[in-house]
């Protein structure tokens, strides 16, 4: 894409720097800074899982970040929901792989909400890029001595000079006994990407409010409002038919969007997480394995999946970035 002899450095054009923060809860963590050319930048915390913290396109902030900032995994408390104080969004937080929801015991095991592996460093991390790809690489433990004993391989792919990238995560349980198996990717959609004049779009043949308070807005689920002083969250699960599954925002105030497409038999659920608070003003749109009932509810339901020993588990997320309103009516 760039002609090769009118820069010195690939990295005035794309490519990777790796950063370290200085200061506050986030000191030592390390970024991994990603350009591709042509407006896609993202920040991979090798410190979080290689969870991608911050997001834009062409120039416009596409991401929510939580009032708590960045939170280096020394600062997780897994007791019951506290979980939360170090919830920074970004755009990318994954759940799991032991739970997913609420916390809860179960057969014996206390389970913090949406599990411990967000806050696991990744101890192996890594990247190529040249002219025509950027590649992140990690690898993020899960396990413990008389438990489980899961590994999280994640690739993140973006070409230069493109418009899209590509999240694609290998669970491989290593133990000697079938596991529990729960995997939630908490895509968080921030100002000003999300405002009142955005756009959603989710081509789900399915939508189930998560209780009572969601059922009141259950007709106006994609419909986004000001920040609101007191709301109180609503989420919706989206199910899709075979094939593949789509959920897609754009701000024409902002001139920017993206779509998110994964394959619904591998994340056969997407909540959407409505939270339309003042500076708690975010829109998750988040594939998942199962519904947010936590393990025990989801075992006791029949619905916990599993992985075996030695099995591997694949899962992949697409997302497409755009900055018309044509090119979001043409994402299917």
């Amino acid at each position: 894409m760039f002609g090769r002899n009118y820069y010195g450095h690939s990295t005035q054009f794309f490519g990777v720097e790796e950063h370290r923060l200085i200061g506050g809860r986030g000191d030592g963590m390390r970024l991994l800074q990603v350009r591709n050319g042509s407006g896609v930048e993202f920040t991979v915390s090798a410190d979080r899982c290689a969870d991608i913290s911050r997001l834009s396109y062409r120039g416009v902030n596409l991401n929510y970040m939580s009032v708590g900032g960045y939170a280096g995994p020394s600062y997780y408390d897994d007791k019951g929901d506290n979980w939360l104080k170090t919830f920074n969004c970004g755009f990318l937080t994954t759940c799991g792989l032991a739970n997913i929801g609420i916390p809860q015991n179960d057969q014996g095991e206390e389970l913090p909400l949406h599990g411990t592996i967000g806050n696991q460093p990744a101890d192996h991390i890594w990247y190529t890029s040249d002219q025509e790809l950027i590649e992140i690489h990690a690898h993020v433990p899960d396990m413990q001595i008389f438990g489980r004993k899961m590994e999280l391989e994640r690739t993140i792919l973006c070409p230069v000079g493109g418009s899209t990238m590509t999240i694609r995560d290998r669970v491989r349980n290593t133990g000697s006994k079938t596991e529990p198996l729960l995997i939630l990717y908490h895509m968080n959609m921030g100002y000003p990407l999300l405002s009142e004049k955005s756009v959603v779009r989710i081509n789900s043949s399915k939508v189930t409010p998560r209780n009572e308070h969601a059922a009141e807005d259950l007709d106006t689920w994609d419909k986004m409002i000001p920040p609101t002083a007191g709301f109180e969250e609503q989420c919706y699960y989206h199910e899709f038919e075979p094939g593949r599954a789509s959920a897609r925002i754009y701000n024409p105030d902002a001139g920017a969007g993206l779509a998110i497409s994964f394959d619904p038999s591998a994340l056969p659920y997407l909540t959407e997480w409505k939270m339309m608070g003042e500076k708690d003003y975010v829109l998750g749109l988040e594939p998942m394995i199962a519904t947010l009932d936590g393990r025990r509810g989801l075992r006791e339901s029949g619905k916990l999946p599993f992985i075996g020993p030695d099995e591997e588990r694949e899962f992949e997320i697409r997302v497409e970035f755009f900055d018309s309103m044509e090119k979001f009516d043409s994402v299917r």
